[in-house]
């Protein structure tokens, strides 16, 4: 089933959960090297993409939702 909705899944989906993925991704790599070398504020900044990563991951959740209530009422 997931291979199925992914193939059918809106461009809009991929590039919230693509996105999302990349955020989370950047934001760990700066929070290790703010705290491995120190550097406080990097380490700070870095939980802002963070959140901006999981901010897009909650809106993908919520238009796969839309997607399979909508596929649901067919």
């Amino acid at each position: 089933m997931l291979r199925e909705f992914w193939e059918t899944a809106s461009t809009t989906y991929k590039v919230l959960v693509f996105s999302a993925m990349g955020l989370l991704g950047i934001g760990i790599v700066l929070n290790l090297m703010g705290n491995s070398t120190g550097n406080q504020d990097l380490a700070v900044a870095s939980l802002a993409v963070i959140g901006a990563g999981l901010v897009l991951h909650i809106a993908g959740i919520v238009v796969r939702g839309q997607a399979i209530r909508k596929n649901l009422k067919r």
